[in-house]
């Protein structure tokens, strides 16, 4: 996906590209602007996504599956409907317990995401 401008409004599913995110993990961008971006991602069963972090602040909900989600020291199992949230620059990571999707929304948006 190619950045979009300021004025786009709607974000169709059909016109977004997944890729390769890690061993098992897809993205796909839905959405965003300079101030926030949501992201689809898709994990295999035992696909993990590292711990790492970043300056912007994360919202997760899990729309598929289950995950053991780890921020800095607390861990939790979450399944379909939870959610979680990421402060800035706190280490996270999550491992892919029963095949799912996570959506992901960021503030500011992820400049790091754009091809």
């Amino acid at each position: 996906m190619s950045q979009n401008s300021s004025n786009q409004l709607f974000f169709l599913a059909d016109e977004m590209q997944w890729e390769i995110a890690s061993t098992g993990v897809l993205r796909q961008l839905t959405g965003f602007d300079d101030r926030v971006m949501m992201v689809n991602v898709r994990f295999k069963e035992g696909a993990i996504g590292p711990m790492h972090k970043h300056t912007h602040t994360q919202l997760t909900y899990v729309a598929e599956g289950k995950f053991e989600v780890t921020i800095e020291s607390d861990t939790c199992v979450l399944k379909k409907g939870d959610s979680f949230q990421v402060p800035s620059n706190s280490l996270h990571g999550v491992l892919c317990i029963e095949e799912g999707i996570l959506i992901d929304v960021f503030s500011p948006m992820r400049a790091d995401f754009i091809k």
